[in-house]
């Protein structure tokens, strides 16, 4: 029988930006803004709290994002607790393409690990990433979330990966994040069925590119960050996101779309200002660092 533990246990996760221009759905950069988490074993009943970003815009019940990938995990290690008492202090801005519920789904698999006595030996990290990002149906910001880093991720053979590559110490990012957000189905809704052969060769190329740039060689990251798939084809649901995007790059600024928008995300180096200074009115700024560390159990 699964024996849980003893009073809470807490985890920190990070912001990730997926996409980077071209690695469409397979590369991932963890950020240094991160959500903690609390989560306990109760004698019974369901009680979340949830305060900071989207606090007003989730339930409070067994549909909460964090609630359910618990489960998920105290299901593939064979019970489930009597009781449950989950706590988020959300930093990570919801529906702004920041990994917000993907660092949701990372957060509550490794709480109910944590949770279940011997729960390393019922689920290695491998199958935790597994079931992450079968819950989020794409691995590109589970990936780093849960890892940290750069992350390459995709499917093989019934199951995710996820290779970490190192990144250049220079680079820093800065995230532009709009007042209003805007869904990811919504933005995926936008994309076409089918490309030109030209344009999926082309965004290969730059995605390879974008490894080399941002593992030691930054000079080649305004090359290595444009894409021809996905990026203008949201524009309709996201204006001002590609108008900012376009002005910086004309500016030899290598700016993207964070993951499905509408947050910007622009590459830097130490000295940000000059890219600071190009935040719109009523956006908010953050100056990041790019994140090593993934999902983090805090004692």
């Amino acid at each position: 029988m699964t024996q849980f533990v003893d009073g809470p246990v807490r985890v920190s996760v990070p912001a990730t930006s997926a996409n980077l221009g071209p690695g469409f759905d397979s590369l991932g950069l963890a950020l240094s803004l991160r959500d903690e988490l609390e989560a306990e074993v109760l004698p019974e009943g369901l009680v979340v709290e949830v305060t900071g970003a989207g606090a007003d815009g989730v339930p409070r019940d067994e549909s909460h994002l964090v609630v359910r990938s618990m489960r998920a995990a105290f299901e593939l290690m064979g019970e489930q607790p009597p009781g449950l008492r989950v706590s988020c202090a959300n930093v990570i801005p919801h529906a702004r393409g920041l990994g917000s519920s993907s660092a949701a789904i990372v957060a509550g698999v490794v709480l109910a690990r944590a949770l279940v006595a011997g729960g390393q030996l019922l689920a290695s990290d491998e199958a935790l990433f597994d079931l992450a990002a079968d819950l989020e149906g794409h691995p590109d910001n589970v990936a780093p979330a849960f890892y940290g880093g750069f992350v390459v991720s995709g499917r093989e053979d019934e199951h995710w990966y996820a290779v970490r590559v190192g990144v250049d110490p220079r680079i820093t990012a800065v995230a532009f994040v709009p007042p209003t957000g805007v869904e990811t189905k919504v933005a995926r809704g936008l994309l076409p069925e089918v490309v030109p052969h030209a344009d999926a060769a082309a965004n290969a190329g730059r995605a390879a590119l974008l490894v080399a740039a941002l593992a030691g060689q930054p000079e080649h990251l305004l090359a290595a960050t444009r894409d021809w798939l996905h990026q203008e084809q949201r524009e309709p649901a996201m204006p001002e996101t590609l108008a900012l995007v376009r002005r910086l790059r004309a500016d030899g600024v290598p700016a993207v779309v964070s993951g499905a928008g509408p947050t910007v995300l622009a590459f830097g180096s130490s000295d940000t200002s000059a890219v600071t200074s190009a935040c719109p009115d009523a956006w908010v700024c953050h100056d990041l660092a790019i994140e090593p560390s993934g999902a983090v159990l805090l004692t």
